[in-house]
C-alpha cells in the first residue's frame, strides 16, 4: 500500500491474524514455481518443526507446509532400529501458527500415531475449515472505477498490458467518499487486499489538480503487491522488499511522481 506520511496499521484479533497468515502463505505457494517454496513459507515451516521437535525426546523433524485442500497431514517415518528416527511431515498452512497444545499433539501424532492426538488434530482441522475452503466472504464489494477526473479501469488495463503482460488478476475501485474536506495527518493513497484480490484507490486522488501519471504510479505500486511476496525478516513482515522497490522505480515517471507527491502533499492531505 502507498501511504503518506506513514501511519501504523490496524491490530487484528487472533482469529483474523490466523486467517491472514494462512491466506498469505497459501497465496505465496500458489504463485511460487513448482519445487521452489518462498522464503516466508520455509521460515514458517522451520519454526513449526522446531516447536514440534521440542515435544520429542529425540529424532529429526522436517516440516513442509502445503496448500493441499484434501490432505491436511501426512507423515513419512524412518524405520525403527536404525538410530534416531526422522519424520518428514507435510502439513497444511493452517498449522503454521499452531499453539503449544497443537504442537504437542502434532509431536505425539508424528512419533507414535497417537489416537488422542489424532482427535485433537481432527478437532483443530474442523475448527479451521474456513482456512481450507476459504472464509465465507460478505457480498462482493461494489466496484466504482469511473471517477470525476480519472478512470481507474482504463488506467489498470493499460498498465496491466504494458508492464505485466496482462498477468495481474485483480479488481480495482475507488474508495468510499469522505465527508467535508479537512486537513488530515496522513493519507493511504492505495491498498491491495490479497484475500479479495482488490485494489482500492483513495478518492482524494480523483481531483482536477492530480495528474493522471501520478494516479498511474499509485495503481502500478498496488499491482506490484500481487507480483512480489511479503518477506519476513527478523519476525517482521516486510511489505516493500528490495526487489519490490526496484520494480517500483522502473515506472517511467517514478522520479517525477515522487517529486509531485512531495510538492503537493499538503493539498493531498486536505480531503
Amino acid at each position: 500500500m502507498r501511504t503518506a506520511p506513514c501511519s501504523p496499521g490496524p491490530v487484528r484479533g487472533d482469529d483474523d491474524a490466523a486467517v491472514a497468515t494462512v491466506t498469505r502463505l497459501t497465496e505465496a505457494l500458489r504463485r511460487a514455481k513448482k519445487g521452489h517454496d518462498p522464503i516466508e513459507v520455509t521460515d514458517a515451516a522451520t519454526a513449526l518443526a522446531a516447536r514440534i521437535r521440542a515435544h520429542l525426546s529425540r529424532g529429526r523433524v522436517k516440516v513442509t507446509l502445503t496448500n493441499n485442500r484434501f490432505t491436511m497431514i501426512s507423515v513419512r517415518r524412518s524405520p525403527r532400529g536404525h538410530g534416531p528416527r526422522s519424520y518428514d511431515v507435510r502439513l497444511h498452512c493452517m498449522f503454521a501458527d499452531a499453539d503449544p497444545v497443537i504442537a504437542r499433539a502434532l509431536a505425539r501424532y508424528v512419533a507414535d500415531n497417537d489416537r488422542d492426538a489424532s482427535r485433537v488434530l481432527g478437532d483443530f482441522i474442523d475448527a479451521n475449515a474456513d482456512a481450507v475452503r476459504g472464509r465465507r466472504r460478505p457480498a462482493a464489494p461494489v466496484l466504482i472505477t469511473t471517477g470525476d477526473h480519472h478512470d481507474l479501469r482504463a488506467i489498470f488495463d493499460e498498465l496491466n498490458d504494458r508492464y505485466f503482460a496482462g498477468a495481474i488478476d485483480a479488481a480495482i475501485t475507488w474508495g468510499q467518499r469522505t465527508g467535508a474536506p479537512r486537513r488530515r495527518a496522513s493519507i493511504k493513497m492505495g491498498s491491495y487486499s490479497v484475500e479479495e484480490r482488490l485494489i482500492r484507490i483513495h478518492r482524494a486522488l480523483d481531483r482536477a489538480f492530480v495528474p493522471r501519471f501520478f494516479v498511474e504510479w499509485i495503481v502500478f505500486h498496488e499491482m506490484l503487491h500481487q507480483v512480489h511476496d511479503i518477506k519476513v525478516r527478523n519476525g517482521r513482515r516486510e511489505f516493500h522488499s528490495h526487489a519490490f522497490l526496484e520494480a517500483e522505480a522502473s515506472f517511467p515517471r517514478y522520479l517525477e511522481a515522487r517529486a509531485w507527491e512531495r510538492a503537493n502533499l499538503d493539498a493531498l492531505l486536505c480531503y
